[in-house]
């Protein structure tokens, strides 16, 4: 079996993802050799992106079976996965539904990670056709993080929806921010605008605010590792900014995520546990610098919390939908704990 993306290669048993710790000055892929070495690349954000872990997870997993994996073997390997990232919901999904139907036989790990890589594809697809009628013509706008190819197995969500206005000649230029942790943002968007022709003008996070006011933006996309039942979504630090930023300057908010990020058993952006990272992440560049006295006390959050109410339209695979009717897609869509193969 060949699965093929952007940021991640999985052929019969062997497994690479893209450093996307080495972008963009370098294109390196480093071959997986077992479940270990999937949870560090993952903690270390060389594979990253809420689709994008929980799919590398499965193929991790499809890759232990070939080795010789028992169904007892591979439960353990869920639970280590699982625990690399509390925030991004898409693994804890991913793994769940993996663990509802491993009964008798390993070959189900192949057919759910092979329906999920797909699938996502497909999800992808339909967020950027949704997403791209909201655009207006000769539109200026403005992104966080990363959410292309690098962050999941098709197109993306907040980016393929740029990229698909951009080929239907809507976009005028993106304005995307650094983005903490690790400036992905600076690192890795630009690098997929750069290679997408798209025009676009780096700035700081701190810079958004001055951007809106200058009238430069027409609207904001992000994407989101976690959309709870009311509505409240958890997304990289720094989206909560942009939401009230937003608001205050009456640009609209668009949140784009594929269904597999729904949690309908989070009852609201209070009940998210929030992923604290590494303090060296903020006092120097990718471990290369250090610009902050060596003791200095850091709080370094990777995700943050934007009410729902905040948000002017959701760009789910399913439809568009708003604060107020949110809860339909949450409660009536293909929710996870529905799915099977």
């Amino acid at each position: 079996m060949k699965l093929d993306s952007l940021a991640i290669k999985y052929d019969n048993g062997l497994l690479w993802v893209l450093d996307q710790q080495a972008l963009p000055q370098q294109e390196i892929w480093l071959e997986c050799h077992s479940i270990d070495d999937m949870c560090a690349m993952i903690k270390a954000l060389k594979v990253r992106g809420a689709p994008l872990i929980g799919i590398a997870a499965l193929l991790a997993l499809m890759q232990y079976v070939t080795k010789g994996a028992t169904i007892e073997e591979i439960k353990i390997a869920i639970k280590q996965l699982v625990a690399t990232r509390p925030t991004a919901v898409n693994l804890k999904n991913y793994m769940q539904v993996l663990l509802n139907q491993l009964t008798t036989n390993v070959e189900v790990v192949f057919e759910i990670g092979q329906k999920f890589f797909l699938e996502d594809i497909t999800l992808c697809e339909n967020m950027a056709t949704l997403g791209a009628e909201l655009i207006p013509p000769g539109a200026n706008l403005m992104t966080c993080c990363n959410t292309g190819g690098l962050a999941t197995a098709g197109s993306g969500t907040a980016l393929a929806v740029i990229k698909k206005a951009f080929q239907q000649q809507k976009v005028k230029h993106v304005f995307p921010c650094e983005t903490r942790p690790l400036l992905q943002g600076g690192r890795l968007t630009a690098w997929e605008l750069e290679k997408a022709n798209i025009p676009y003008t780096l700035i700081c996070d701190n810079m958004a605010a001055m951007v809106m006011a200058q009238g430069k933006v027409d609207a904001i996309l992000v994407g989101a590792d976690r959309i709870a039942a009311n509505g409240d979504i958890a997304n990289k630090i720094g989206t909560y900014s942009l939401a009230v930023l937003a608001r205050f300057h009456q640009i609209p908010f668009y949140v784009v995520a594929p269904y597999t990020t729904l949690d309908s058993t989070c009852a609201s952006g209070r009940d998210i546990v929030i992923e604290i990272r590494d303090p060296n992440e903020v006092r120097g560049a990718l471990g290369k610098l250090s610009w902050t006295p060596e003791q200095t006390q850091v709080y370094n959050p990777s995700f943050d919390v934007t009410p729902a109410e905040l948000i002017t339209n959701y760009i789910l695979d399913t439809g568009i939908f708003n604060p107020a009717s949110i809860h339909l897609a949450i409660n009536e869509s293909r929710t996870i704990e529905k799915l099977s193969i």
